[in-house]
């Protein structure tokens, strides 16, 4: 008799009297990434890739997929590790699909057995060895749960894209009303590691006195003076019309008074596309960076606005090398409803990505959130898409549900993020009192990849 699975979704180990020699089980597992950064935390090596891990993680590795083996598959529940001997024959790596054998070899007492075990992959084997296990006299059965998902804080995207950056030359960007701490010692410390080199637009007074109490000097930094936010936001704004300065930052003004210098019809920086926001998120839970747009300027976007909201975000993937992003204008639900208007809109702007009007990108809607961003739950419900639970962009209805998901992937799932508008003349960086340094940090990488690959604002 082998363990099962019953009808009721419970597994059935064996007793002593069931676990006869020559009982055979196979299980298979697949490697993740996750896995290895877990380990890599518990020995003390957070950044260490999978080839160079400790030798002792690479065997913790494999010893839980045997302690799993023994306790799920053969002989299963109830059962109790006395010994184990592995020989480890590979590293194992991300990615390797594993099959787990298990033969029950010898009886040497009445109440245990020895497990011959293999462990194979398609790069070959990878450990073969044996455990002496204490049988349970009666079978023991347990539910078959999912196992829980384990996902570390961890930002691996944006610490990609601002190791990226650093390979470019520096950002010049012209920083508006810089007259506090986070948003003066920001483009400072950008400067400092040779990100940015700011154009700092206020009063210099000012300037100099936050630096001062904060450590820091204004040394070797322009600096443009202006007396009012206003007038900051409009310098700022002329400084990259006449190309001194390649970016706009905004400092420590209202976002409405930078964007109204941006949007000016005289001395703006208006180009020929709608302007919009777009954030870069790195969501420790998804597998990919998460673009979300638009949640901070576009508060009611008609279906043409949104299909430059799209386009900004499609071009803005190109220039980070994602050839044909996959796009999923959201809604509430996942069928068009003549009631909703945000289905009628996902439905034209999907077809208008059929007839050419939005190019570079693979376009579904509506998609409800979870269909978005779950292949599960886009199975349950039978979507069938290749959009659905890979999306690069995720497109809101309006300006506070976009506001509203980047906060909450934020707050409640650890998200970082950088935020940048385009539509532009040149990128604009938009940060918040709020924000970490890395969204700083990252918020500077992305406009200095955009302005390296040529194409400035998107527009």
């Amino acid at each position: 008799m082998d363990p099962k699975e019953g009808a009721s979704g419970r597994i059935e180990g064996l007793s002593r009297q069931d676990a006869l020699v020559g009982l055979t089980a196979t299980a298979e597992h697949r490697l993740e990434q996750r896995g290895f950064d877990l380990v890599a935390a518990l020995f003390g090596a957070p950044d260490a890739a999978p080839g160079e891990m400790p030798d002792a993680a690479n065997a913790l590795i494999l010893q839980s997929i045997v302690l799993d083996f023994a306790a799920r598959s053969l002989p299963g529940p109830g059962c109790e590790v006395l010994a184990e001997e592995l020989r480890f024959l590979l590293d194992p790596a991300p990615g390797d699909q594993l099959a787990i054998t298990g033969t029950i070899s010898a009886r040497p007492a009445e109440d245990t057995a020895t497990l011959a075990l293999v462990i194979d992959s398609q790069r070959g084997r990878l450990a073969e060895g044996s455990l002496t296990l204490r049988l349970p006299a009666q079978r023991v059965a347990m539910r078959a749960e999912a196992r829980p998902s384990i996902v570390l804080n961890r930002h691996r995207h944006l610490e990609r894209l601002m190791a990226r950056s650093a390979e470019v030359p520096p950002l010049a960007a012209a920083v508006a009303w810089p007259c506090d701490r986070d948003s003066l010692l920001g483009p400072l410390e950008a400067r400092a590691s040779g990100a940015l080199h700011p154009i700092l637009v206020g009063p210099r007074t000012v300037m100099e006195k936050v630096a001062a109490a904060h450590g820091v000097s204004l040394d070797g930094c322009e600096v443009v003076e202006a007396e009012t936010p206003h007038a900051a936001a409009a310098a700022a704004a002329l400084l990259c019309r006449e190309g001194r300065a390649a970016a706009l930052m905004k400092g420590s003004l209202h976002t409405d008074e930078l964007m109204s210098a941006v949007v000016s019809r005289e001395g703006g920086l208006r180009a020929g596309r709608r302007i919009s926001h777009v954030f870069a998120m790195d969501v420790p839970s998804y597998h990919k960076p998460l673009f979300i747009t638009d949640a901070a300027v576009n508060i009611a976007p008609d279906l043409m606005t949104k299909a430059d909201i799209v386009q900004n975000a499609v071009d803005m993937l190109h220039a980070l090398g994602t050839p044909a992003p996959k796009v999923a204008i959201l809604a509430a639900v996942e069928t068009v409803n003549p009631g909703m208007p945000s289905t009628l809109d996902a439905a034209a702007l999907c077809k208008m990505a059929d007839r050419g009007q939005i190019s570079g990108a693979v376009l579904d809607g509506p998609l409800a959130f979870d269909n978005a961003i779950s292949r599960a739950a886009a199975a349950v419900k039978k979507i069938a898409s290749p959009v659905a639970g890979d999306a690069d962009v995720l497109v809101a209805p309006d300006l506070e549900a976009g506001n509203m998901i980047a906060k909450q992937l934020s707050y409640l799932a650890n998200a970082a993020s950088a935020g940048i508008v385009l539509g532009a003349r040149v990128p604009v960086i938009l940060t918040s009192r709020a924000d970490s340094v890395m969204t700083r940090l990252a918020s500077i990488a992305l406009a200095r990849l955009l302005v390296a690959s040529g194409k400035d604002g998107i527009a």
